[in-house]
């Protein structure tokens, strides 16, 4: 409702799409953008890291506490799995608890469905569009969880080889505000005894296994 206000207030403007951009141009130019042609697939690695134990009531508090969100190909809403958490809770954790002792991840919980955003106002080909990665549910659960107990640790209490007083990515406190604030800082501390700063941005993206275009 809200939208439709919007737009007939004159404060959102829908985006003119170039009829020659479809779906399976998109489609084609995402598959060439994060398809890497020699990727071979690793060994499994043995670690001597205790696999994190999650428990039942862990992951019933997890999927109790999920917050309306977008949802992947596996069809499994968010409000659902709120619902079913003290009869899911069990099984998801045995899974959750599987694929980490195995370092594998289920295939049906890699795949995403991906959702084209206009960079600009009017896009005239398929550059032009941002790719929005939508993974389901549980998949982000064991995201969030190895994150918890593998990533955190390492990025709270580093090795003395390693420094990561610059890395605001997957931190608790971490924020692109945070960033921002800390570049403006660096920056404007540089200018006081330079005459000028250059600041390089670089936007990455992640290399896919090669798959096939689907029909």
């Amino acid at each position: 409702m809200w939208r439709t206000v919007r737009q007939l207030t004159g404060r959102q403007h829908e985006p003119a799409v170039d009829p020659s951009i479809t779906a399976d141009s998109l489609n084609r130019h995402y598959a060439n953008v994060s398809t890497d042609a020699s990727y071979e697939q690793p060994p499994l690695k043995y670690t001597a890291v205790q696999p994190p134990n999650s428990t039942d009531y862990a992951v019933f508090k997890m999927l109790d506490t999920l917050r309306p969100t977008a949802t992947g190909l596996d069809k499994l809403l968010a409000w659902f799995l709120r619902l079913v958490a003290p009869v899911l809770c069990s099984p998801v954790a045995d899974l959750i608890n599987i694929s980490l002792l195995t370092a594998t991840v289920p295939s049906q919980q890699k795949q995403a469905r991906i959702g084209p955003v206009p960079k600009i106002t009017s896009p005239q080909q398929a550059t032009d569009y941002r790719s929005i990665s939508i993974m389901p549910v549980l998949s982000r659960i064991i995201e969030r969880l190895a994150v918890r107990h593998y990533i955190y640790p390492v990025l709270s209490s580093p090795p003395p080889s390693l420094q990561f007083s610059d890395q605001f990515t997957l931190r608790p406190t971490g924020s692109t505000t945070a960033a921002i604030i800390t570049l403006l800082h660096i920056v404007s501390n540089l200018l006081s005894s330079e005459l000028y700063v250059i600041v390089i941005s670089l936007e990455g993206f992640r290399l896919r296994t090669p798959f096939p275009t689907p029909p």
